[in-house]
């Protein structure tokens, strides 16, 4: 077992060796994951974190490259959790979004890793949280979060992002896709890329009309604004940067950044003392406690709920 406190430490000094064994750590769900988020939680809190999500086709590696690129050129660190489907054989990553952002390999100021969904509806790994919080301890100014793009179940994103990014592109009907998976509700900024194919003022147009449906926003709301790019040529992308920073300051100027971030760290308590609860019942299997409960249902003694109470009562108090 390795020294985490040497870890984090040699993780600070920016080497990728350390990130990566303290993602893999976590990824593993290791015995020593407590350890690394205590020591990691003084450390963290300074990171962007920008979510990119949308249907698969739509450019999502391509355009976190280009923006890589354009952070870079600010001098910026950017850290990079490409979430890929999971292998049905060895639960890993495919890599395919490494593979694709190569150009950044060499660069010591990012930091790319693909993780797997290893079967986690939303789009994102279940270990993301803390594999942002390694990031952003390691020093990562900016962290782009690409999920899967698998389509409606992508919204878990927002969650997990100060900014979410929308891509769509011209010609695969991502209009009406967006409208019906419920991503028009969570994007801050929207993308259209492919821009120079055609459809894609037809479609920036769509999505605008789409975006006024409903629309109940008070003066002084954050309008979604909608951006065209040719990801593959960065054209664009310096406009994207525009808006997310313009966003970035909405936020802070408001304290919804501080919102989101709390209720982002709720939601991670929560889910982490669920696992905890759900790994405990699951070693009841067979349990005298549960068997018990069970022949006083069947026998008319107690109610489903009632038992379910007692069961949990007897859970949490050890």
């Amino acid at each position: 077992m390795q020294d985490v406190a040497t870890l984090v430490a040699q993780a600070r000094e920016g080497r990728p060796r350390a990130v990566a064994r303290l993602i893999s750590l976590v990824e593993g769900a290791s015995p020593q994951l407590r350890e690394v988020m205590a020591a990691l939680a003084p450390l963290t809190g300074n990171a962007y974190v920008v979510g990119l999500t949308g249907s698969p086709g739509v450019g999502k590696s391509t355009s976190t490259s280009a923006l890589v690129t354009a952070y870079r050129k600010q001098g910026r660190r950017v850290g990079v959790l490409a979430v890929d489907p999971s292998s049905p054989f060895s639960g890993g990553a495919l890599l395919g979004d490494r593979v694709r952002m190569s150009d950044h390999a060499s660069d010591p100021g990012v930091y790319i890793r693909s993780m797997a969904t290893r079967g986690h509806l939303g789009g994102l790994a279940w270990a993301a949280p803390q594999a942002i919080r390694v990031l952003d301890a390691a020093g990562c100014e900016v962290i782009l979060v690409e999920t899967v793009g698998v389509g409606q179940s992508e919204v878990e994103i927002a969650a997990q992002a100060d900014t979410s990014v929308v891509l769509l592109a011209p010609g695969m009907g991502d209009g009406i896709q967006a409208a019906k998976a419920g991503i028009l509700e969570i994007g801050d900024v929207y993308v259209v890329n492919k821009a120079d194919r055609d459809g894609a003022d037809a479609t920036a147009r769509e999505l605008n009309h789409m975006l006024g449906l409903g629309e109940s926003r008070r003066p002084g709301d954050w309008r979604p604004p909608i951006v065209k790019t040719v990801a593959a040529r960065a054209e664009g992308i310096d406009e994207v940067v525009e808006a997310l920073e313009k966003h970035r300051a909405w936020m802070e100027e408001r304290g919804v950044l501080a919102e989101r971030r709390l209720a982002r760290a709720s939601r991670e308590v929560e889910t982490i003392a669920v696992t905890a609860l759900r790994e405990r019942i699951g070693d009841l299997h067979g349990d005298r406690r549960l068997g018990a409960l069970a022949e006083r249902i069947v026998g008319g003694e107690l109610d489903p709920y009632r038992a379910a109470d007692e069961l949990v009562a007897g859970l949490t108090q050890g």
